[in-house]
């Protein structure tokens, strides 16, 4: 894997450079945290389906009870 690129934009010059070990370990930390909360989305979704499912509700008639 090549380590992602930083982009630095200074005026008219333009620099394309590897992260230092700090902007590495950040830049994971970032998209730990992003996987970490879609994970969490979708379990969310997941469990929030099988409690429909016990009812035997469609999403539809749920939204029809609540509206």
């Amino acid at each position: 894997m090549t380590t992602p690129q930083i982009r630095i934009i200074d005026g008219d010059t333009v620099t394309d450079r590897d992260m230092n070990a700090e902007e590495l370990a950040t830049y994971k930390a970032i998209q730990d945290g992003a996987k970490a909360q879609a994970k969490a989305q979708a379990d969310a979704v997941i469990a929030r389906q099988a409690v429909l499912d016990k009812l035997g509700l469609t999403a539809d008639e749920v939204t029809a009870l609540l509206g």
